[in-house]
Parts: structure tokens; sequence; C-alpha cells
């Protein structure tokens, strides 16, 4: 059975980061990538806000690029999956999808959050083209320009006027008649004249031209849900807010987490309720989801796993 000192549950920037640090501590750290490797940012076409790019990056190249450099360091990744985690004693034993068996000594867990998405096969389709869950991220390239968001909780109101700041017109598409918000952030929604909020409407299709290597999205489909009237909107980017779900599910009841599956750590650190098991990157961030915040609490935690060790 392969034993490890410090092994990385994930492979996003939280995750590479992690193992670029473990790896210059010495700890000889194990990845394995999950399900997703190189995590979100592999479905983002360019990249502008990371540091060190000044032309920006492909999200890809991006995951690439970390990928490397921990690599060369002297990180050890594996593609796979983690399907369990016995966290009631050191070293934990930790199962891989493939059978394997390993011991660690110290685990940093950084599998991130899946953002919830409407179910469309068009808007599968134009992921990249059009298709976002990060306003924070893509609404740059959508300056001056007419944009949706879906949703109606706090996370669709704050993307809202985020991209209102930057955008011509934003229609907000809500399915009921008001909005779950806050009442500040409500309030803050209908007082802003760019907003548009389209009450008791559903997406029925994202529509666009189909390129060779790209598609273009320019519009949406929506069905009153009260009339069932159709209407088409012109837009160039649409933004899915209806939440995220943090990928959890092999440790509840094992580690301490919130209602909706996000875990705890202590404040000012990346640990976990159970001593040598750290959290890093989305999948113990709710607030800001953004790689290089990922990549910071991949670094802390790499840290206070070399830090716990010795």
């Amino acid at each position: 059975m392969e034993k490890t000192k410090c092994l990385i549950i994930g492979s996003g920037p939280a995750g590479y980061t992690a193992a670029i640090y473990a790896a210059r501590a010495d700890l000889n750290p194990v990845i394995y990538q999950g399900m997703e490797p190189g995590g979100q940012l592999t479905t983002t076409t360019e990249v502008e806000n990371f540091p060190g790019y000044p032309e920006g990056i492909d999200g890809p190249k991006l995951m690439e690029d970390l990928q490397k450099q921990a690599e060369r360091l002297g990180a050890h990744i594996h593609w796979g999956t983690v399907v369990d985690v016995d966290t009631s004693q050191r070293p934990f034993k930790v199962k891989i999808d493939d059978g394997c068996e390993i011991l660690a000594d110290t685990v940093i867990v950084a599998t991130g959050a899946t953002a919830k998405y409407l179910g469309l096969d068009s808007e599968e389709k134009f992921k990249g083209g059009g298709v976002s869950a990060c306003a924070t991220c893509d609404g740059f390239f959508y300056k001056g320009k007419d944009v949706a968001v879906v949703g109606g909780g706090d996370t669709a109101a704050e993307e809202a006027t985020y991209l209102a700041n930057m955008c011509r017109t934003v229609y907000l598409i809500h399915r009921r008649d008001q909005l779950r918000a806050s009442k500040a952030m409500q309030k803050k929604v209908l007082n802003t004249p760019n907003i548009e909020v389209l009450w008791n409407h559903e997406v029925k299709e994202i529509v666009g031209v189909e390129g060779a290597f790209s598609n273009a999205l320019n519009g949406a489909i929506l069905v009153n849900n009260k009339t069932g009237e159709e209407k088409k909107i012109d837009i160039e980017g649409f933004f899915v807010a209806i939440g995220h779900k943090p990928n959890t599910d092999i440790f509840k009841g094992k580690l301490e987490m919130d209602e909706i599956g996000y875990l705890k750590t202590k404040p000012d650190s990346t640990a976990t309720n159970v001593p040598g098991i750290f959290a890093a990157g989305d999948v113990q961030d709710k607030h800001f989801r953004q790689a290089i915040t990922a990549a910071g609490t991949g670094c802390m935690a790499a840290i206070e796993a070399e830090r716990f060790l010795s």
C-alpha cells in the first residue's frame, strides 16, 4: 500500500498550488485529479484576471502550466477519483476508484464546487461561447453589450448589479413573481436602471451561431410560465446564477460542513475539524470563488500541512 506525507484531492488552482508548496517543503505530495482534471477553469476560454499573464491566457493552458510546475517540483499527479477517506485515525486510509488504497499523513481537500446549470442541451452547446456561471470571471468580455442573468437569490442579484456597471442592458430572468434575494439586494436590483427583471419567465432555449471551432450565443428564447407566451431576447452573454454544489459528498458525516455542504475551516486557517485534514479553494469558499483566491488557500493548506507534520 502506497504511503505519502501529503495527499491532495483535486486538481484546480487550489490543488496544484498546494502541490507546488508541498513539493518545495519536501512532502512529496500525491495528487488525484478527480473527475474534472484542472477544475472549472478548463471550461473557460480566456482568463484575464490571473496575475502574471498580461495578455490573458486560456483556462486550460493556465491549468496545464500549473500542473507542469507542480510536476517539475516533484509532485506525483495521478488520474483517478477518491471515493472514500477514513478520517477516524492517522495515517488516513484513502480509497481510489480503481481499487487502490493509500495511507496519508495529511490530506488537503481541494475538490472544488460545481456550478448548477439549467440542464438545457443548448446551454451545454454554448458554454465558453457566451454561457458562463461567473460574472466576475467573464463579465468584462461583455462590456457595452446586452446580457442575461438567470436566478432570483442573492447570487443572481449580485451578478446582475455587477454586470450592470459595464453592460448596456442586463435582463434578470426569474421564474417567480418576486426575488428570493435579501431585501437590500432586491432594492439594489430594482433601483438599477439598466437591469430589466423578467418575472415569471423560464429559459426554453439558448440560440446563436454555430462555428467549426466555437459557437457564439446571440439570444435566448423565454417562456412566460403564467401565459405560455414565448419571446426572444437578443443577448451576447448568458450568466447562470442558481447556485453551486460543493463536491463534498464523500465527507458527509466525517468533516464539519455547513447546511449547503461547504467544508468549515478554522478562522484564519484551512484546518478542518479533523487534525491533519485541510480544505482549500471553492470547497470551503462560497463567497469569492476565484482562481487566485483558490490558489491562495492552496498555498495556506500546504504550509499548514508541513507545520502540522513538523
